[in-house]
């Protein structure tokens, strides 16, 4: 397999945890957001939205992260990253589309793009609106995780929810959003962190970050 990604992007950053915590090897091929690799003619032939992340698999590609993770749920079920209950997965994907629909599509960098070149939205106005998206879409996920969660986002095992988690935790340090007021969401952080694989999956780690 190979994951077309950026080291920044934290719907590659999910695809690159559950590849982890499933012990999978994949190749990486890099394009860099901010010289608008993505939209080179030889990657709109993989994907045509142009987005991170892609997954070359032996049956094709696949795009949008949660689709990709699904499909290695399925294609590679142990361990598995979603519970077994239907009720309960339900619960788990509801979890990640929180993240995935309603947090960070809001502060992604097209979006921002838009916001400073069509409105002239200055530097603190573009901090404000982040630090509201997220803030609102985390008090959300804490309640959640206070009701559904254990040492993970859902129950005792890392699953599909902390793939979702652990990169969205990562964005708001980046942007320097209180974190503070989610003390569930930053020790689920936290314990993620600590395990070995999903470390080695974290955006400095990848061979196209940026050095000192």
């Amino acid at each position: 397999m190979i994951l077309h990604g950026y080291w920044r992007s934290t719907a590659s950053y999910r695809v690159r945890i559950a590849l982890a915590l499933k012990g999978l090897d994949c190749r990486q091929t890099a394009h860099d957001l901010r010289t608008g690799a993505h939209r080179a003619p030889s990657y709109r032939a993989l994907n045509p939205q142009a987005l991170v992340p892609a997954l070359e698999t032996p049956d094709g590609v696949l795009t949008q992260s949660s689709a990709i993770i699904e499909w290695l749920d399925e294609e590679y079920p142990n361990p598995p990253l979603l519970p077994a209950k239907t009720f309960d997965r339900a619960v788990v994907r509801g979890m990640a589309a929180l993240v995935a629909c309603d947090i960070h599509p809001l502060h992604n960098l097209r979006v921002l793009d838009r916001l400073r070149g069509d409105f002239a939205a200055t530097p603190d106005q573009i901090s404000a609106w982040i630090g509201h998206w997220i803030s609102e879409g985390f008090a959300a996920l804490e309640e959640q995780i206070a009701r559904h969660g254990g040492d993970f986002a859902f129950g005792d095992s890392p699953g599909l929810a902390d793939c979702f988690l652990l990169p969205q935790l990562y964005a708001a340090h980046r942007f320097d959003v209180d974190v503070q007021p989610f003390p569930l969401i930053r020790a689920i952080g936290a314990r993620l962190s600590a395990l070995a694989p999903v470390a080695q999956a974290h955006p400095d780690q990848q061979p196209d970050a940026d050095r000192p």
